[in-house]
C-alpha cells in the first residue's frame, strides 16, 4: 500500500462549517479517488465546528455504494472529531452498509411513506 494521504475537509470546504451535501461531494471525490488507487487514507476534522450527517452521508456514506466496507475499513482511518461526531459517523456509517446491502427495499419503503402521507 502506498504512503498514506492526510484530507482535510477543512481545506477543501474553506470553512468549519461542514454542513453541506455539495461540500461533501467534493470531500467524497478526494476519498474515492485515493481508495480507489489503494492508498492509505486520514480524514482529518481539525478546525471543523460544525458537521451534518448531510455532509458525512455524501462524504463518507456514500464510499460504501462503490467499495466493500473492509475496502473502507482497510483504507480510511478519520481523526480529530468529536465524540458527538464520531457517533453520527458512526450512525451514518451504519445507516450506509444497510442501503447499500439493498437499495431497492430503501426506495420502496420510502416509496411507501410518501404514498401514506399524501393519501
Amino acid at each position: 500500500m502506498e504512503k498514506g494521504l492526510i484530507i482535510s475537509p477543512y481545506e477543501i470546504v474553506g470553512s468549519p462549517l461542514c454542513v453541506a451535501s455539495d461540500d461533501g461531494q467534493k470531500v467524497f471525490e478526494r476519498l474515492a479517488a485515493a481508495v480507489k488507487e489503494e492508498k492509505s487514507v486520514t480524514v482529518s476534522f481539525r478546525n471543523v465546528t460544525s458537521l451534518t450527517s448531510a455532509f458525512l452521508n455524501a462524504a463518507i456514506g456514500q464510499l460504501y455504494g462503490s467499495f466493500s466496507p473492509g475496502e473502507i475499513r482497510a483504507r480510511l482511518k478519520v481523526k480529530d472529531m468529536a465524540p458527538a461526531d464520531l457517533a453520527l459517523l458512526k450512525r451514518v456509517v451504519d445507516t450506509a452498509k444497510e442501503y447499500f446491502k439493498d437499495p431497492g427495499r430503501f426506495s420502496k419503503a420510502e416509496r411507501a411513506a410518501l404514498r401514506g402521507k399524501n393519501a
